[in-house]
């Protein structure tokens, strides 16, 4: 199926679109396949077989059924039927953050834990007939991706001879903007999931952010200075602009991310892995590495990543 077959010329009788029900269905066909191919390339380069996986922690907002995406890879995987499951549903653009604080976690609790995270988004099902603005804007940036990882204890021996980051998940930072319910969010119409995105966000962001942030990287014994990579979600140009305005970075921090923008779009929860899979190839031996994204709420999320030396 293709999207054009699927979104069909406007009508008397169906003048906005497939039903929500319409692109539940299409999201349960096929968002658990794409995740599968970014599952299996993980593991395979990880050199991590399936039977290990003790914790699978999924991420998504552009789609509900039940049993859901993660039930459904468990069987596309063929991982063990006794897998612990957590799924971050509706979060937004930055919920493959709030994935790996869950997979952190985990793995801090459980020693010998192998947490499989995968994030999926098929975000071309809620294109929306419409010449508001906002969707036109939603309309044109948005796209679908997955990507995937393994998040494990440093007491986990991996084959020497895998690929492997090492990466090391220092921190985390949260910060809820005041005054900002409607600025960003998703409605659950008839006729898909409807974005709505307020031209304010940019300025918002470039007033709010610097402060809360430099704070949490000084919790950090850290500076703006000494952060390397900078794998900012894309979530538009304007977004991209505010942080670098912000933050005062140089253009060339965040090429990454207008890199992955204008190559992929915005494929939301999944995407600052794409940033950061550029970012390995741009900046390499990078010892600090940032991951940032902006979320309903107006919601911002970050995770502190510290390179560790890998024997």
């Amino acid at each position: 199926m293709t999207r054009q077959g699927f979104y069909k010329t406007a009508s008397e009788h169906a003048p906005f679109g497939p039903t929500t029900g319409q692109r539940m269905q299409v999201y349960a066909q096929h968002a658990a396949e794409l995740l599968r191919q970014s599952c299996e390339k993980t593991l395979a380069v990880s050199r991590v077989a399936v039977a290990a996986v003790t914790h699978l922690v999924t991420i998504s907002c552009t789609g509900f059924y039940s049993p859901g995406v993660d039930h459904t890879l468990i069987d596309h995987l063929g991982l063990d039927t006794q897998v612990q499951r957590t799924h971050v549903g509706f979060m937004g653009c930055h919920g493959l953050l709030n994935g790996l604080r869950v997979a952190n976690a985990l793995s801090r609790s459980e020693p010998q834990g192998m947490v499989l995270v995968a994030a999926v988004e098929l975000c071309s099902i809620h294109q929306q007939y419409s010449e508001d603005p906002q969707q036109m804007v939603a309309n044109s940036l948005f796209a679908d991706g997955a990507a995937s990882c393994l998040v494990v204890s440093r007491e986990i021996q991996v084959d020497s001879n895998a690929a492997r980051s090492g990466w090391t998940i220092a921190s985390s930072f949260s910060l809820k903007i005041d005054q900002s319910q409607g600025m960003m969010g998703w409605v659950i119409g008839d006729h898909g999931f409807q974005m709505m995105l307020s031209p304010e966000v940019p300025l918002v962001i470039e007033r709010e952010l610097k402060g809360p942030f430099e704070k949490w990287l000084n919790s950090n014994q850290l500076s703006q200075h000494d952060i390397q990579g900078w794998a900012v979600h894309p979530g538009g140009p304007r977004i991209l602009d505010s942080v670098e305005n912000g933050l005062g970075l140089s253009p060339t921090m965040i090429q990454a991310s207008r890199h992955v923008l204008a190559h992929h779009g915005n494929m939301s929860s999944p995407t600052v892995f794409f940033v950061l899979q550029e970012l390995e190839k741009e900046v390499p031996g990078m010892q600090n590495c940032v991951l940032l994204g902006f979320g309903p709420g107006l919601h911002v999320e970050a995770i502190l990543l510290k390179r560790e030396s890998v024997a």
